[in-house]
């Protein structure tokens, strides 16, 4: 007796397995379809504005909640709609504030009244978390500190910084009288900027002490770099403080004055600008120091003068 054995061929397999997934894919359309109308709890957030605080008005450290998570009963559908479309309400703060120094304090009705208006109308609040806001409140002082910059700049090879960063120097603080007595400088976040080789414009977060506010929260720099070059000068050395009557010979009696700038201002300076001199010694010395005087001007970095000393004699 021979048995015979079947085998499905794989166009028949093919066939079970499209029938399979169809069936799946229905029964997840069906499954989907009673949840979104089932009627069920969930939480979602509700984000909150406030509005119609007075400037003057400080907030405790405890703050405002930016958010209050609520528990609602709808069908799934509206429940979706509110994950994908979240919920917001407006507070105005005004009918809560007394006074100079106080608690807001939104009561649950309150809460609970501002949330309902924005839910659909078949929705259900369960809860809210918290329940109701409160926060301490007082009338804040005003104070001017000085700024500071909290980092390292290098410029690139070649280059060289004009002038010291360019920023503002004051900022205006606001909290209690108490805490800004203690404050008299903010500084910048750390910061490492390198191979600075054109002018930059960066902004720096400010580290702002807690339990006040500042003005504003970051800092704008300006930095401007260019490209030096050197130029040399030769000097007459003049002798200053000689008594009447009294004649300094120095030896050399001119000196080289070594001067970096930078390129676009290599022609704004000559000979002229650059004073080398000594003072008429008080007592019996070997040499005389030399002190250079030049302008202020921010596009030369260095300046120097070779030789630093000189020898004299002085006859009447």
């Amino acid at each position: 007796m021979r048995i015979l054995q079947t085998h499905k061929t794989p166009t028949r397999r093919n066939k079970d397995i499209a029938i399979f997934v169809l069936f799946l894919i229905l029964a997840s359309l069906l499954w989907y379809g009673h949840a979104m109308q089932s009627v069920r709890n969930t939480q979602v957030p509700v984000y909150v504005h406030y509005t119609g605080k007075p400037g003057t008005i400080g907030l405790g450290e405890e703050g405002l909640p930016e958010q209050v998570m609520i528990e609602v009963r709808d069908a799934g559908h509206r429940l979706n709609a509110y994950h994908q479309s979240p919920l917001q309400i407006t507070i105005d703060l005004r009918q809560y504030i007394h006074g100079d120094t106080g608690t807001i304090h939104i009561p649950a009705n309150d809460l609970r009244s501002s949330i309902k208006a924005v839910l659909q109308d078949n929705s259900n609040l369960i809860n809210t978390v918290p329940e109701e806001i409160s926060c301490s409140y007082f009338t804040e002082k005003e104070k001017t500190v000085v700024v500071q910059l909290n980092g390292d700049m290098q410029v690139a090879d070649g280059y060289q910084m004009v002038g010291n960063p360019r920023f503002q120097k004051k900022l205006h603080l606001y909290g209690k009288k108490s805490r800004l007595k203690t404050i008299d400088t903010i500084y910048t976040q750390p910061f490492n900027l390198k191979d600075l080789s054109d002018t930059t414009h960066a902004v720096f977060a400010l580290d702002i002490p807690k339990g006040v506010r500042a003005e504003k929260d970051s800092l704008e720099v300006e930095i401007i770099t260019e490209q030096y070059t050197e130029k040399r000068f030769m000097v007459e050395i003049k002798a200053e403080k000689v008594p009447e009557g009294c004649y300094l010979h120095l030896f050399p009696n001119k000196a080289e004055v070594n001067v970096r700038i930078g390129v676009s201002h290599y022609s704004e300076i000559n000979e002229s600008d650059f004073k080398v001199t000594c003072d008429y010694p008080r007592l019996p010395i070997s040499k005389l120091k030399l002190d250079l005087k030049y302008p202020d001007n921010p596009h030369i970095t260095s300046a120097w003068v070779y030789p630093s000393e000189v020898e004299y004699f002085s006859e009447q």
